[in-house]
């Protein structure tokens, strides 16, 4: 089966022929299948933000390739100007760029810039609506009165609304409470359910990494350090901390009941799974 989204030794240099040259990405590879969803994770400054501004075309590589359905990103004008709708990006902070008088304006503003029909822009505003909670009163709200949260769901909502086949958010939970990162991520996984699409999420949280993602891609100097699966990567627990990452809460308790002589897995990266790990560790010995 051909991937939805490709990415293929993608190298990109900022302030290329000049004394401020850096490398953001060196030779970066992987692919992304429908309904997949991948988290990316790495350090600040390891080039996660930087990749995902290629995926849908906001930044040109200074060498490789990203395709789309089997066909790179960049082969026209006109196909990478579909691919910024076929590939949606939600920015950190995405509040930030609430602009309209209203909220149903703001999340319409996509599917007009799609050259989409009245009818076809209302399902399209109400559909994503629905998905991350927003009712018809606030709707018809200015965006600028909403809460935070609100405010959150709005601008992923104006994403949602073109009805990406890709859709990629940049820390969607940044500087949300507990109780409003469940939700948000709830609104994303829901919408991948309803729609097949494939998800590339961006996280700090080792623990929402895991709870929530098949693969795991982990980037440090701009490198492609390591990706798998989360209980892969989270086997090899201490190159994660080597390149300055955290690990999963129940990661760490397996560590150190290894440390104090308890030959315990330590792949496991949820509370049931640890679980089972000590139970099958009390097994072994009797």
């Amino acid at each position: 089966m051909t991937p939805i989204l490709e990415v293929r030794n993608l190298c990109h240099t900022y302030s290329a022929g000049t004394p401020f040259w850096r490398d953001a990405l060196k030779d970066v590879s992987f692919s992304l299948s429908r309904g997949e969803i991948l988290a990316l994770i790495g350090h600040t400054g390891s080039g996660k933000s930087t990749l995902i501004q290629h995926l849908n075309g906001l930044i040109k590589p200074t060498s490789g390739e990203i395709l789309l359905d089997g066909r790179n990103i960049w082969e026209s004008a006109a196909f990478t100007r579909s691919v910024r709708f076929r590939v949606g990006l939600v920015f950190q902070y995405p509040e930030y760029q609430l602009f309209d008088e209203t909220v149903y304006a703001d999340i319409a503003f996509g599917p007009k810039n799609m050259g989409c029909g009245k009818e076809e822009i209302d399902r399209r505003v109400r559909s994503a609506a629905e998905i991350v909670q927003l009712t018809d009163a606030e709707l018809a709200m200015s965006p600028f009165s909403l809460s935070g949260g609100q405010k959150r769901r709005a601008a992923i909502a104006g994403v949602l609304a073109m009805e990406p086949e890709v859709l990629i958010l940049d820390e969607p939970t940044a500087g949300l409470d507990p109780a409003g990162s469940r939700r948000i991520l709830r609104h994303v996984l829901d919408y991948r359910e309803r729609t097949g699409a494939a998800v590339i999420f961006v996280s700090h949280s080792m623990d929402e990494a895991a709870s929530c993602a098949d693969r795991l891609l982990v980037l440090s100097e701009g490198e492609c350090v390591m990706q798998g699966t989360p209980c892969e990567v989270f086997a090899d627990a201490e190159k994660l901390t080597a390149i300055g990452l955290d690990i999963p809460e129940v990661t760490k308790v397996l560590l150190d009941l290894r440390d104090r002589g308890i030959p315990v897995d330590c792949s496991a990266f949820t509370v049931d799974a640890a679980a089972q790990a000590i139970l099958q560790t009390r097994g072994d010995r009797g």
